[in-house]
């Protein structure tokens, strides 16, 4: 069962919504703005309700396979492995060739549904940082460290804790290109200028 739970963990995180919605509007965001899937550049390309969508599902792609496993299994190790496989199948979709999205919303679903409080705290942070320095990456980085500290301060469950520190480590990877522009000065603010 574990297992079953784990791969569909991973095909659910695989669903590119962002993809999907720009299909639907009749355009391929990964031919406008960054490239990306996700719900950054969908809001950039196709406007704010598109991208406010693209967020929802993204972020509900990580919840629910973990409250699937929290339901069926309860086991702290198997509900990190599922929110794992998520985070995994939105960076790495199995429908995209194995590419995909940054992570940050499917994260922030997967801590929706390990730890709530977390998951209100590193959003109101994620948009504390984002609206003082105009940077999403900012925004997205610092809030998930801050997240993933928090989690090891507060002493919470040793897989969790775990899980929340691989998807800090993919997360700021998959912003490695963001975080060199950022250093540049050539990095997209919001609101569209550098």
């Amino acid at each position: 069962m574990s297992y079953i739970l784990i791969l569909a963990g991973y095909l659910l995180g695989s669903i590119p919504f962002g993809l999907i919605i720009g299909k639907i509007k009749g355009v391929d965001v990964r031919r406008g703005g960054s490239g990306n899937i996700g719900a950054t550049n969908v809001m950039r390309t196709l406007g704010v309700v598109p991208g406010l969508a693209v967020f929802l599902l993204d972020t509900l792609k990580g919840a629910l396979p973990v409250w699937l496993a929290l339901v069926h299994s309860g086991d702290p190790l198997i509900v990190a492995f599922c929110g794992l496989a998520a985070i995994v199948g939105h960076a790495f979709s199995l429908f995209l060739g194995f590419k995909g999205g940054k992570g940050v919303a499917t994260g922030a679903g997967v801590l929706l549904g390990i730890a709530p409080e977390m998951f209100v705290f590193g959003i109101v942070l994620f948009l504390v940082i984002a609206g003082l320095t105009r940077y999403v990456s900012a925004g997205s980085v610092l809030a998930a460290l801050t997240v993933f500290f928090l989690f090891i301060m507060l002493d919470k469950p040793l897989p969790y804790t775990v899980l929340v520190g691989l998807a800090v480590v993919l997360i700021m990877v998959k912003h490695i290109p963001n975080l060199k522009r950022m250093a540049a000065g050539t990095e997209r603010r919001i609101g569209g200028e550098k």
